[in-house]
């Protein structure tokens, strides 16, 4: 289905700002752009008194890394005309960062909303609209959302997201995808080849920017990301990787992608003190009403089971004895270790986990020993200790979020067989990528009775409100052919808490 007259226009002239009228060009260096801020800009990872706020410069004059570092004035008010500017100050855009700007603020009032701009290069930015988080709650707004392909799918689903006005985005990976598929129908083209270094990806992140849904969407919610394996190279586990390159070879190409995520992402750079070993796992608390940790799946995880070294691939696994080993781990000792002591100290009603990977065990026939290894499935005893630490008494009301498989899922998480479950795991679809294969997942239900609710035709988004009583689930499917978001729900459930 062909865009529409609007979205086709947003799309050319963000394009043309950037200085890239075929989109080959933005595997090039920038040169000579119209508009500094033609890749919008956004907030992110929320507290009580303040917040993050991210923009890059792609403006007049810059030349990569040639251009040297560039001024940028920055102005924080509560009102949309800006006649109650709360902060202001100024900073820089270095080119050892893209010329990309991390804004990381504290000492504003909790439970505020706020508006922000930039000023470069006698320009000035779009108007940003965020928010602290309240010391007191009795909702919150999620809109969970993850893979989206570029080339497969519109992401419409956005304007349908605003329209539910979410508190936060949670993004939960596959931001963008470093793969075309050809033998897929595409809306729209990368123009450029698959990123194995540095420009590659900073080209392919700057071409999702100029999407005019995607920046809106950043324009006015603050997001909370992580990523999941795309960002890099499809099922990539550390530094194991699907092509087979040594170690220290594929180290190079994962500092890079991670590099120009950091460079694209609203996350707060106290975080990234090394770029070879970035940390993305972190916690948001909304106030006493939801304990909210992100954490990242793909950069500690062990070896894939079963695979010949340096190899990962998602494949499936008959009887593989080495995925129960109780060393293996998804997240990695030291990421282990935050998440437990976070856990035990859990006093709010309600425990959600944000990660990028299917959670529960997803047997594929009736054996019950055929499982994919690129989920926790490949990491039992993993996910065994993390649902030990759930159901301990003092957490209640556990919630984990997840993406990557294309398809919508509602699972109960059982500690032990024959007693009640301990969790509750709720899976978006893509939000802009092709379903799943039919058949790729066996007879669902009759193979896992613990599954409540699944959907392989569907692309969307998840909205979550939780309130101090009870959750409320929409899965919400939209076309992702059609640049209109007309959407519809799927299923919608509530949880009562405990």
């Amino acid at each position: 289905m062909q865009a529409s007259p609007w979205h086709r226009r947003a799309v050319l002239g963000a394009m043309a700002a950037l200085g890239a009228a075929p989109l080959r060009g933005l595997a090039m260096p920038f040169i000579a752009q119209a508009d500094p801020f033609a890749l919008g800009v956004a907030s992110g990872d929320p507290t009580r008194d303040g917040f993050v706020l991210w923009t890059r410069l792609v403006g007049p004059g810059i030349r990569s890394l040639q251009a040297g570092a560039i001024p940028v004035r920055y102005e924080i008010a509560e009102d949309e005309g800006f006649r109650d500017i709360v902060r202001s100050g100024d900073m820089e855009a270095h080119p050892e960062a893209a010329h990309s700007i991390h804004l990381e603020l504290t000492g504003l009032r909790p439970g505020r909303s706020y508006h922000y701009r930039f000023h470069a290069l006698s320009a000035t930015s779009p108007v940003g609209r965020t928010a602290t988080v309240p010391d007191r709650a009795d909702r919150l707004r999620l809109a969970l959302t993850s893979c989206q392909h570029w080339e497969l799918g519109w992401f419409g689903a956005y304007r349908d997201m605003l329209a539910g006005d979410p508190d936060l985005i949670v993004q939960v990976g596959d931001y963008i995808y470093e793969t075309s598929y050809p033998d897929q129908p595409r809306v729209r083209d990368f123009g450029a080849p698959e990123p194995r270094d540095l420009d590659g990806y900073r080209a392919r992140h700057a071409l999702y920017r100029t999407d005019p849904d995607l920046q809106e969407a950043h324009r006015r919610v603050p997001w909370l990301v992580t990523w999941d394996d795309h960002e890099v190279l499809n099922d990539y586990a550390a530094l194991a990787n699907r092509e087979g390159l040594p170690p220290d070879i594929f180290a190079a190409r994962r500092a890079a992608a991670y590099q120009a995520y950091f460079e694209h992402m609203p996350i707060r750079p106290s975080l990234w003190r090394s770029m070879a070993s970035p940390r993305l796992y972190r916690g948001v608390n909304w106030g006493e009403l939801v304990s909210l940790s992100m954490l990242d799946t793909r950069q500690f995880r062990s070896s894939p089971p079963c695979a010949a070294p340096s190899v990962a691939r998602n494949v499936r696994l008959d009887h593989c004895a080495e995925r129960l080993r109780p060393d293996r781990t998804m997240l990695g000792q030291a990421q282990e270790a935050w998440l437990a002591q976070r856990l035990a100290t859990e006093r709010r009603p309600w425990t959600v986990l944000a990660q990028g990977v299917f959670f529960a065990p997803l047997t594929l026939d009736g054996t019950g020993d055929a499982v994919y290894s690129d989920q926790w499935d490949g990491y039992a005893a993993a996910r065994s200790r993390l649902l030990d630490q759930l159901a301990r008494p003092h957490v209640r009301n556990p919630l984990i979020l997840s993406g990557d498989v294309h398809s919508f899922w509602r699972n109960d998480l059982y500690q032990t067989d024959g007693k009640p479950p301990v969790a509750t795991e709720i899976v978006t679809s893509a939000l802009a990528a092709q379903s799943p294969p039919p058949g790729r997942f066996g007879d669902v239900r009759a193979n896992n009775p613990h599954i409540r609710f699944h959907d392989l035709n569907h692309s969307g988004y998840v909205r979550i409100e939780i309130e101090p009583k009870r959750l409320r689930t929409q899965f919400r499917a939209l076309d992702l052919k059609s640049a209109q978001p007309i959407s519809r729900i799927l299923q919608e459930f509530e949880q009562v808490a405990v």
